[in-house]
């Protein structure tokens, strides 16, 4: 029978001891609630004790957590459509804050969040062109945001390190991304007219550069043709002087040949002449 009560103090008092303990890792951080209201907060790592029974231990990640939201649409200075995705890094700051906020329920501290980032981001986009927001430095935008936002999310025991735009979009229902195809076929046209215009220049270019080469080897063929002509010219000249030298009679006969030939050689030729013409001298004279 004493065994029996020493028994069960013994687990009694085990038990006891492993309900009044509770360990805090690296990384973490304690809170303790007395009988449902917050008793101790910011308990660092380490093995601590609470009471049994009245005393209930909680523990928080307070590592840098990456907290999503679904994507929020805005509308940029000239009045068009953007979808902008979104994602903060952050971490628990004040716990008692966290637990009145959100009961720890981290899902729940992503909703609480969202409103408060989606509107600090709306009055930044709102101020920006669609060029400006697409084309300009979006850590500009988050920096100028960072305090307020980090302002709000005080309410929930939350700190923001960092918040980054993941992705801009264009909604597929937007007339934005029609002015936008459009602002791109306008712009592939006038590229492909530039290019047209330029391989035309080009083709001009080439062809003038052809024609003006044409034009010299044909200069140039001339030229040497005329010169031969001329050396042959001379040289037949040439031989004509010097056979008339050695034998100026036969050499005359010899022209004279030549001349009727050329003027008979249709054989419908008729040449009115006198009959004492130097032409005619070679046929009433047979020597």
């Amino acid at each position: 029978m004493k065994h029996s009560i020493w028994i069960a103090v013994a687990v009694a008092v085990l038990l006891g001891l492993m309900g009044s303990t509770y360990v805090v890792r690296e990384g973490q951080v304690g809170m303790v609630l007395n009988l449902g209201r917050v008793a101790r907060t910011g308990i660092g790592p380490g093995l601590h004790f609470k009471v049994p029974l009245v005393e209930t231990a909680l523990v928080f990640d307070r590592r840098l957590t990456v907290f999503n939201a679904e994507p929020e649409r805005y509308l940029t200075s000239e009045r068009k459509d953007v979808s902008v995705d979104f994602f903060t890094v952050g971490m628990i700051e004040d716990v008692r804050a966290f637990y009145r906020a959100t009961g720890g329920d981290e899902s729940l501290a992503v909703d609480r969040l969202a409103p408060i980032i989606k509107d600090s981001l709306r009055n930044e986009i709102n101020a920006r062109t669609l060029k400006e927001l697409v084309s300009g430095d979006r850590a500009e935008i988050i920096d100028r945001q960072l305090e307020a936002i980090n302002k709000g999310a005080s309410t929930v025991g939350v700190k923001i390190i960092d918040l980054r735009l993941k992705q801009i979009d264009l909604p597929t229902d937007s007339q934005v991304i029609q002015d936008v195809y459009r602002r791109m076929r306008a712009q592939r046209h006038q590229v492909a007219s530039r290019l047209r215009a330029e391989g035309a220049e080009q083709a001009q270019t080439i062809r003038a550069g052809a024609d003006k080469q044409q034009a010299v080897i044909v200069a140039e063929a001339e030229r040497d043709a005329q010169r031969l002509r001329g050396q042959g010219d001379a040289e037949a000249a040439a031989l004509y002087a010097k056979a008339a030298n050695k034998d100026p009679a036969f050499y005359a006969f010899q022209r004279s040949l030549e001349a009727y030939r050329e003027s008979f050689s249709d054989g419908k030729g008729v040449i009115m002449l006198e009959r004492n013409d130097d032409f005619l001298k070679y046929f009433g004279n047979d020597r």
